[in-house]
């Protein structure tokens, strides 16, 4: 089934944005893991939407219910499934796009893959609503894997042609503690990212750009050559987030490599790398330097501008005018979706190697 991820630890994702709920089930934890409510709603809060005008003014209490794997505030080891029932839908607003496709969307390949009978409220499964379940269950993988010294954190790069600062520069404790605790979690720049965001909001468009992420904490030895790589896992994961183009892992450089190579060294009887340009990956494998990797992420395809589109029903040429509720950017909601599926990846791997027992 395509909507669900891992190995060793599986995630399996039901609902549709303007269903009565959605959720998630997680098959492999541990039993006898913490399940900490605050925080998996912090995380959720994150993600959340109506915070502000860089984001959708849809407006959800995300109060998770817990159905089952969960006694006294801890996992049972058996299947853990979290839901959410949605609360602020607007059906009406999708009304006119029953046969028309909204352009950039999954409207008419839906259509076609599902023979007619996908939901298309609100973008039914597409939507980025189904990363809510993401979260829940990625926010439940990043207090295990916090307990083992492993932490994640995300930096938004780029919106548009404003550029900041990037991890791969020299990035201290305080900078990792600012942006995880920041509404806008740049290490730079924030105010012209923001300035560009409301330009496209007030154009009845809208603005895509870059997330970096980087996982510390990971021992050398995690992963696989080939097919089951780090890369491959992460990057299988992180393209469920809806609006993810693209991902590149290390630093990308013109250099020679003479200049790009990581030189090695030992210290204490610990094997290091005096750069990082290969995000701490090397034939698959964790080498015991950070992971660092960066996500592309589209434009909100749903703008309010006319556009040119057709009828997929009676295949007529047409055009449309999208209402409702939408990000002018997707960024700054995604960056909890992106830390919490990086999450889960890394802790399937971790369950493969058993390198932390």
């Amino acid at each position: 089934m395509s909507s669900t991820l891992g190995k060793n630890l599986q995630i399996s994702i039901f609902g549709e944005s303007h269903g009565l709920a959605v959720g998630v089930t997680v098959n492999g934890l541990p039993s006898g893991e913490v399940i900490d409510l605050e925080f998996i709603s912090e995380c959720l809060r994150r993600r959340s939407t109506g915070r502000d005008l860089t984001m959708s003014q849809r407006k959800e209490e995300d109060k998770v219910i817990i159905v089952s794997g969960e006694l006294n505030g801890k996992t049972t080891g058996t299947p853990l499934t979290m839901m959410i029932y949605n609360t602020d839908q607007k059906s009406k607003d999708y009304s006119n796009i029953a046969t028309t496709a909204r352009p950039s969307h999954a409207d008419y390949t839906g259509n076609v893959r599902y023979k007619g009978y996908n939901d298309i409220r609100g973008g039914g499964h597409f939507s980025g609503r189904l990363t809510t379940p993401i979260v829940m269950a990625g926010a439940l993988c990043l207090g295990i894997l916090k307990s083992k010294g492993i932490n994640i954190a995300s930096n938004i790069l780029s919106i548009g042609n404003i550029v900041g600062k990037s991890m791969f520069s020299s990035v201290s404790p305080e900078d990792i503690d600012m942006i995880k605790n920041s509404e806008f979690p740049s290490l730079s720049r924030s105010d012209e990212m923001r300035a560009e965001i409301n330009t496209a909001r007030l154009n009845r468009d809208s603005v895509g750009g870059y997330v970096e992420c980087m996982v510390t904490g990971l021992r050398a030895g995690i992963g696989s050559p080939m097919f089951d790589g780090v890369e491959n896992i992460i990057s299988h994961a992180v393209f469920g987030v809806p609006a993810v183009k693209g991902i590149e892992f290390g630093e990308y450089s013109q250099l020679y490599g003479s200049k790009y190579n990581d030189n090695m060294y030992i210290n204490n009887n610990m094997v290091y790398t005096a750069t990082n340009h290969d995000g701490g990956i090397n034939g698959g494998i964790t080498n015991g330097m950070p992971v660092i990797f960066t996500v592309k992420m589209k434009p909100t395809p749903s703008i309010s501008r006319v556009q040119d589109t057709v009828d997929y029903v009676n295949m007529e040429n047409s055009t449309i005018e999208i209402g409702g509720r939408h990000d002018p950017c997707v960024l700054v909601r995604a960056v909890p979706c992106i830390e919490c599926v990086t999450a889960i990846a890394v802790l399937d791997m971790i369950l493969e190697g058993r390198i932390y027992e």
